[in-house]
C-alpha cells in the first residue's frame, strides 16, 4: 500500500490492476488507518483518473452481495450528491418516471450524506422495505420495472472505509463513485456528478464497466441533477463513443427557474414532494423532474431526442404508470416486511 501511496504522491495514475490491489488493501482491517486516509487524500489531489476509479470500482462491485444473474438490460439513475444545492430528491423521483416508461430500473441510493434527504431516507418515509434480498429486487424489477438497492445493504464492506471518510472531512473519490458501483450488470445510465471537470472521466469509467449507452451530466449551478436555471453540460457515451454537448430548458419548451426552487426539505416533506409530482401537479417540481427523466429516457435510447424523452416522461405521469411503480414498490413492501416478521 505505502508503494501506491508514493506513486500517487509523485502525481502518477495508478493502473487498473494497482487501484485493484490498493482497493484490496483499503477493505483490509489490518491497514492502518492513516495510511488509508493518506492514500485517498493524496488521490484527491493529484486528482482521479479512469483507471483509479475503474479499479476502486471493479473491486467493490466484486465485494457486493451477489444479484440474480436474470437482471438484465437495466438501467439506474443515481447522482453523486454533494452538490450541496438542498433540492428534493429529484433523481428518485425521476426514477418511477422511467420505469413508468417502460424501462427497467436498478435504483441504487444511500441515506443523506451531503443533502437534507438521500433517497433511502424518503423512500423508507413512504413506506418502501431498503432490506429486500437480491431474488426479492430481482421480482421488483421484473413484475414492478423498478427496484430499489440500498447501498449499505449491498455493499456491507464499505463500513470498513466510512469511518476513515467522515474523519478525513474532504471528498474523497468514494464521493464520486456510488453511482458506478451498482451490483448489477447495467446496460445504460444517467448519471449526474457535482464535478464539471470530471464529466468525460466519468462517460470513460462507465464505458470500463460496460455500459452500452450513458449520459453524465452537471447541471446550471453545478448540481449533479438537470437544472432548469440554465446551461447543463452533459457527455454522451454511445457505443464507446463520447460527445459533450450543453442543454438549456429554453431548448425543450421548459421554463427557465433558479435552484432556489427546487429546495427540499425533511424526508416526510420530500416524499409529499415527490406525490406530488407524481400525482400530477404543476410547477417547477414538476419541470424539473421531467428534464431529469426526458434526458434519462435519452440516456436509455428508448427516445432518440431529449425533446422526445420529455414528451414520454410527461405521459409517464399523466397516464399514471410513474404513481402505479411507487404504489408496486410500496405494495410489495409490505410483502417483504410481513415475511420478515414471521
Amino acid at each position: 500500500m505505502k508503494n501506491y501511496l508514493e506513486k500517487v504522491l509523485s502525481g502518477a495514475d495508478l493502473t487498473v490492476t494497482e487501484m485493484e490491489e490498493a482497493a484490496q488493501f483499503m477493505f483490509n482491517p489490518a491497514t492502518p488507518e492513516s495510511i488509508v486516509g493518506g492514500f485517498l487524500t493524496a488521490l484527491k489531489y493529484k486528482g482521479e483518473s479512469v483507471s483509479e476509479i475503474t479499479g476502486l470500482v471493479n473491486v467493490i462491485r466484486q465485494r457486493a452481495i451477489p444479484m440474480a444473474p436474470m437482471i438484465t438490460d437495466v438501467m439506474d439513475n443515481c447522482g453523486t450528491g454533494g452538490d450541496h444545492s438542498q433540492s428534493f430528491n429529484i433523481s428518485t423521483t425521476s426514477a418511477f418516471v422511467l420505469a413508468g416508461a417502460g424501462i427497467k430500473v436498478a435504483k441504487h441510493g444511500n441515506r443523506s450524506i451531503s443533502s437534507q434527504t438521500g433517497s433511502a431516507d424518503v423512500l423508507e418515509s413512504l413506506g418502501v422495505e431498503l432490506s429486500a434480498t437480491p431474488e426479492q429486487m430481482s421480482e421488483l424489477i421484473k413484475v414492478n420495472g423498478i427496484a430499489f438497492l440500498y447501498a449499505p445493504h449491498v455493499h456491507p464492506d464499505m463500513k470498513q472505509v466510512m469511518k476513515i471518510r467522515r474523519s478525513l472531512g474532504i471528498p474523497t473519490i468514494f464521493n464520486l463513485i456510488g453511482p458506478l458501483t451498482n451490483p448489477v450488470q447495467l446496460s445504460t445510465q444517467f448519471l449526474g456528478i457535482y464535478r464539471r471537470d470530471l464529466l468525460e472521466q466519468m462517460a470513460g469509467a462507465l464505458h470500463q464497466q460496460g455500459r452500452r449507452r450513458a449520459l453524465v451530466i452537471n447541471g446550471a449551478g453545478y448540481m449533479d441533477e438537470a437544472s432548469l436555471a440554465g446551461e447543463n453540460h452533459c457527455v454522451l457515451l454511445n457505443e464507446g463513443n463520447l460527445t459533450p454537448f450543453t442543454i438549456t430548458p429554453t431548448e425543450v419548451d421548459l421554463p427557465l427557474v433558479g435552484n432556489e426552487q427546487i429546495k427540499g426539505g425533511s424526508a416526510k416533506e420530500n416524499a409529499r414532494i415527490l406525490k406530488s409530482v407524481l400525482n400530477g401537479e404543476a410547477g417547477p417540481h414538476r419541470e424539473v423532474v421531467l428534464l431529469n427523466a426526458g434526458l434519462g429516457i435519452f440516456a436509455n435510447g428508448t427516445a432518440k431526442t431529449v425533446r422526445e424523452g420529455i414528451e414520454l416522461a410527461r405521459e409517464s405521469i399523466d397516464s399514471g404508470e410513474a404513481l402505479r411503480r411507487l404504489d408496486g414498490l410500496i405494495h410489495y413492501s409490505k410483502k417483504i416486511k410481513q415475511e420478515i416478521e414471521k
